[in-house]
């Protein structure tokens, strides 16, 4: 039986740890009705009291502080609600003890952006990783030696798990699940709680925000630009000529300040207006191709497909309002 140590902290998501304990214990009941032993023991672990308050109306009660951890196969790290340095100033305790369990060979997972902690103790060195969304550039920024992959659910490096936003951590879950208890036991549970086990993207869930996280006033203004005539024609040329800076110079300080190139920024605007457009089902697919300004269906086809990962029509069909009302 493997003992999985979750932690518990104020600032804790309550979805994150309930969800891990829910999917679990699940996991341990399907076992035991095919008469098979429970592969899981849970514990709740905290810093130092055993009754934490989350910053919603829920209490955990833990069967363990830190210091009394001594015997543990995975221990598993929530997401949080908070500001990352916030939370990270908070909790350098546990920081500080994951990297100590790190070292001492301990397998850790983060849900969603509990990867924060993994990367603020040193874990995700020279390592891949995922985490939520809204929280990748954050995350690149933050962590140069951390390779953040933006499309994915989830990644295993020698021990060391991430997982994307909100629930799909659950599909990190379900992959432990899988991992130590076989494929066909992860099937079980996730039909049980209704889970896409293989979902193997979460690029449809962002929503582009800009990227303005800088001071670059110049390039401020070219991202204005773009964003209120991104239906018309223009080139990289035609921008860069616009900010009276040349083309090349252009370039490398709007991806110095935006982590995109003048192009990708300029797609990714238009694959917004599309997304938005798409999932009020106002007008046909075509109609929304031009109104974001593109001329060609297999070029508009493409590039949404690369920002996304579905094509607009899997797009529309997965969120448009007229959809889910009619299934």
């Amino acid at each position: 039986m493997k003992t999985i140590s979750l932690l518990v902290y104020e600032d804790a998501v309550l979805s994150s740890v309930s969800g891990a304990v829910d999917l679990l214990a699940a996991t341990n009941a399907y076992l035991q009705q095919m008469g098979e032993p429970p592969a899981f023991l849970i514990e709740l672990v905290s810093e130092k009291e055993r009754h934490i308050q989350l910053n919603v109306p829920a209490q955990f009660v833990c069967t363990k502080t830190l210091s009394e951890v001594t015997d543990t196969s995975l221990i598993l790290v929530p997401a949080f609600y908070t500001a990352p340095d916030e939370t990270l100033a908070k909790n350098t305790a546990i920081i500080d003890w994951l990297k100590a369990r790190h070292t001492a060979g301990v397998e850790i997972a983060s849900l969603c952006k509990g990867s924060y902690f993994l990367a603020e103790a040193g874990i995700l060195s020279g390592k891949s990783c995922t985490s939520h969304w809204m929280s990748l550039d954050d995350m690149q920024r933050r962590y140069a030696d951390v390779q953040v992959l933006k499309d994915s659910v989830m990644t295993d490096h020698e021990g060391i798990y991430t997982s994307g936003g909100a629930l799909l951590s659950w599909n990190l879950i379900l992959y432990l699940v899988e991992k130590f208890c076989g494929r066909e036991v992860s099937i079980g549970v996730s039909r049980m709680f209704n889970i896409d086990l293989d979902r193997a993207s979460q690029s449809h869930f962002v929503v582009f925000q800009g990227q303005r996280q800088h001071n670059d006033d110049d390039i401020l203004k070219a991202q204005t630009f773009i964003e209120q005539n991104f239906h018309l024609p223009m080139s990289v040329d035609q921008i860069a000529e616009r900010s009276n800076m040349s083309k090349r110079n252009f370039i490398r300080r709007f991806k110095s300040a935006t982590q995109n190139t003048p192009l990708e920024y300029l797609q990714r605007v238009k694959v917004e207006s599309a997304k938005k457009a798409l999932e009020k089902n106002t007008d046909d697919v075509a109609s929304v191709m031009y109104n974001a300004g593109y001329n060609d269906t297999k070029t508009f086809r493409k590039v949404f497909k690369q920002v996304t990962g579905l094509t607009p029509q899997a797009y529309r069909k997965k969120y448009n309002r007229d959809g889910i009302l009619t299934k």
